[in-house]
């Protein structure tokens, strides 16, 4: 199942991008942190390495490298605005529990 944005999310995205001229696209991944053991990164992609997987979504060119794709498979990518903060925000089917805080979800 791949990974979706939400009109949202893509529109932003596509924003962000356009303001950044040296991005190839945006890259989405994960890395070990928090007390549930994994959190989500979004950055800007400047290039993409022969181990990345790249893939069109809404209009934006997502950049994955292949050892996250696991554990964002099927996810939904929203863009959320939380009083007077905004994120990218991922629905995850793959999280089995998150932490309180948000910042960090553990695996089924």
């Amino acid at each position: 199942m791949p990974i979706s944005l939400t009109e949202t999310a893509a529109r932003r995205a596509r924003d962000h991008l356009a303001r950044h001229a040296g991005a190839v696209g945006l890259r989405l991944g994960v890395r070990k942190s928090g007390c549930s053991g994994w959190a989500y990164t979004v950055d800007f992609a400047e290039t993409v390495a022969a181990d990345d997987v790249v893939m069109e979504v809404a209009g934006v060119r997502l950049v994955i490298a292949a050892d996250s794709l696991p554990f964002l498979e099927g996810a939904e990518v929203d863009y959320v605005r939380e009083g007077l903060n905004e994120k990218f925000a991922f629905r995850n089917p793959n999280a089995a529990s998150q932490c309180g805080c948000g910042e960090s979800f553990s695996l089924q």
